[in-house]
């Protein structure tokens, strides 16, 4: 049975009623990584994988769930939001909370959700459920909030509520994802432009390192530190400058002996990285996939070697495709210090090219790979309509 018929089905023996089914996507990167908080581009797109939710309106101030992969439920008043130690909870209170801060009035709702996208895969299971509640809630009580406005409650209910300082890219690719199209999103000014991938014999394929270096939290938090110190000595020289984004490589070379060597490095990534996204956007527009996947290894190369947040593992599985014609490209993708990779290979070498990956780096380290193959999918939207979705 397909994931939406179970969920449906959950919700009518729970809640005995027929529910609106709606669909929230995860998401991939495929170039443009650590530039997001330095106000520059990022190049997501919604896949196939998503999370499923079954809705329907109550007449009290109640709001019930029921996390069908976890087997648990949850409920809460609307007038008591309270941080829950049960964790998943507190993503879905989040975005009531942003809408009663921003006064929409709607009454208590239940909701069964659940799906395929895998947990700590880097395809952002936290960011569906966030936007594909806020997105749910909008259409069920007719609130009419723009795509946007969507965007932002779910991104300040895990900023807030969560207390995850993430970037807005995966909420807002979850909300403005196309079918066929990856998403270009300027960090700075947050407008948007789509560029083609349509590609039928592609898949995009992620293989889990299955590591998680305790490096990640303090390291992000250290690049970003360092990101900001570069900026600030470069603006001794341009004051104009306001962020990594608004710097040539001719202004960081200009100043270079003023920073730590690390400060240079890191900052020299930022704004080559910015370069490359452009320049892979220009090749999809081509239709030229072999010099977007040349930039994909170039990204990848520049964050083991510069930005320095890969890992031996990371750097391992991206190796072991570069001789392979049937790899367009390769790169860590995510903050880094392990996680997934992501790869653009053709449909017909998946099986081959997978089993020689997991077998090589089982070899190696000991440890198993996970593959996801994944393609590009529409962002957020209502998949069944029911009359009387009112329990």
């Amino acid at each position: 049975m397909e994931i939406p018929k179970i969920i449906e089905k959950k919700f009518i023996e729970i809640f005995h009623s027929d529910p609106l089914i709606f669909r929230s996507p995860g998401r991939v990167n495929l170039i443009g990584e650590h530039t997001d908080y330095n106000n520059g581009f990022v190049l997501p797109a919604s896949i196939d994988k998503a999370i499923y939710f079954a809705i329907s309106s109550r007449r009290d101030k109640m709001c019930k769930f029921f996390a069908s992969d976890m087997n648990e439920s949850f409920d809460f008043s609307l007038d008591n939001l309270i941080y829950s130690k049960k964790g998943w909870p507190n993503y879905l209170m989040g975005v009531v909370d942003q809408l009663k801060k921003r006064n929409y009035k709607f009454s208590g709702f239940n909701c069964v959700f659940g799906g395929d996208i895998p947990i700590g895969a880097g395809l952002s299971s936290s960011a569906a459920v966030e936007a594909g509640l806020a997105f749910a809630l909008n259409n069920l009580f007719n609130l009419g909030i723009n795509k946007l406005s969507l965007v932002n409650i779910a991104q300040m209910a895990e900023n807030e509520f969560v207390g995850v300082n993430c970037g807005i890219m995966d909420q807002y690719v979850n909300i403005f994802g196309e079918n066929g199209k990856v998403l270009r999103i300027d960090c700075r000014s947050l407008e948007n432009e789509y560029f083609p991938f349509d590609y039928k014999n592609i898949s995009i394929v992620l293989f889990n390192s299955n590591v998680s270096h305790s490096l990640a939290l303090t390291e992000y938090n250290q690049r970003r530190k360092e990101c900001i110190a570069g900026v600030n000595i470069i603006k001794s020289e341009y004051p104009q400058i306001v962020s990594l984004r608004d710097v040539c490589v001719d202004m960081l070379k200009e100043t270079e002996k003023k920073m730590e060597h690390s400060v240079y490095k890191r900052c020299k990534y930022v704004i080559e990285e910015n370069s490359r996204l452009l320049n892979a956007c220009d090749a999809l527009r081509n239709h030229d996939l072999k010099t977007f996947g040349a930039l994909m290894y170039k990204t990848h190369e520049g964050l083991s070697k510069e930005y320095e947040v890969s890992c031996k593992e990371l750097d391992y599985l991206v190796e072991l495709t570069k001789d392979n014609p049937k790899v367009y490209g390769s790169r860590m993708m995510g903050g880094g210090f392990g996680g997934c990779t992501i790869n653009l290979i053709e449909n017909d070498a998946i099986e081959d090219v997978s089993k020689y990956i997991i077998r090589k780096y089982k070899h190696k380290f000991d440890l198993n790979v996970n593959t996801y193959v994944t393609k590009i999918s529409g962002g957020t939207n209502i998949i069944s309509i029911k009359e009387n979705a009112t329990a």
